[in-house]
């Protein structure tokens, strides 16, 4: 598989002008070029990259990074995350379970992980972690650039870690809040809303939870046969603005007096028309302080 420069930064996090002085200066990656002299890389180059990314964030100089062989670089990697900060360990974990991932390397990625909860918890693992590979890989998504096989390998291992710390979560006997999650019919990326469950049930909300691919009319069918005091959905997608109003104004006919929550692609839910009881958080953050604030 093949990436260009604008793939390299949009997984690692370094702006393409920055990539390219470092291969220039340091000879950091050596791309190969097409005939109109346009950068390709390849996955020894982007594994290269996210290593050297990660050896930065822990306070080495590019300079003395570039120098070192790959034996070099795995050793300094198993040793110099003990002394990195946590706020840039952080960012050296995103760099290297993106390495491991896109490498199908599941051993390496799901013992990095459980590293990562073991040391931050999931909250603070999802938050900082998590959520931003999700961020640098959804944006890849939208454009297709990313092989779906590689998609799928790091959501199923995100996923199975959710789902364990949802299930470590007593069971709520009774609940002032009872929130109704799921995804519209075309929609099935399901980790922001299976995450959204561990942290409604950890404030102690009743969840129903149907997942992804659900159409409307399972939605009225549970809305009529339960108390439902809240809807949260997300919209990921690239749609249309009328086809995504249309939705949500269906979405309100068969949900009347019940606050929507939506979650989701910006830049889409910033042209839509949202009433009264539709409310649009745009970070992890918001969604717990409006879960506080509706208890």
């Amino acid at each position: 598989m093949t990436y260009s420069i604008s793939d390299l930064e949009q997984l690692s996090g370094i702006q393409s002008h920055t990539i390219r002085i470092w291969e220039q200066r340091y000879h950091a990656l050596k791309p190969k070029r097409t005939e109109g002299n346009t950068r390709l890389y390849d996955e020894v180059d982007l594994k290269k990259l996210l290593n050297i990314v990660s050896l930065n964030q822990s306070g080495l100089k590019i300079s003395k990074i570039c120098a070192l062989s790959e034996s070099q670089i795995n050793d300094l990697l198993n040793k110099e995350i003990e002394f990195i900060p946590v706020e840039d360990r952080y960012k050296f974990y995103v760099s290297q379970l993106l390495k491991h991932g896109l490498a199908y390397n599941e051993f390496e990625f799901e013992q990095m992980l459980v590293v990562c909860i073991r040391d931050f918890g999931i909250l603070e693992t999802y938050r900082n972690i998590i959520y931003p590979i999700l961020i640098r890989l959804g944006l890849m998504w939208r454009k297709d650039d990313i092989c779906p096989a590689q998609e799928h390998f790091l959501s199923a291992i995100i996923r199975r870690k959710i789902f364990t710390a949802i299930d470590n979560i007593p069971l709520t006997v009774k609940s002032n809040q009872t929130w109704l999650l799921f995804l519209p019919e075309d929609e099935d990326h399901d980790i922001g809303l299976l995450f959204a469950q561990y942290i409604l049930k950890m404030n102690g909300c009743k969840v129903i939870f149907l997942g992804a691919k659900v159409p409307l009319f399972s939605i009225r069918n549970v809305i009529q046969a339960n108390k439902i005091d809240h809807l949260l959905f997300f919209l990921t997608l690239h749609k249309t603005k009328k086809g995504c109003q249309e939705y949500l104004s269906d979405l309100n006919k068969i949900s009347e007096g019940i606050k929507i929550h939506i979650a989701g692609n910006g830049k889409l839910i910033s042209q839509l028309t949202l009433n009264k009881d539709t409310i649009w958080f745009k970070s992890l953050e918001e969604f717990e302080q409006n879960i506080q604030q509706s208890k």
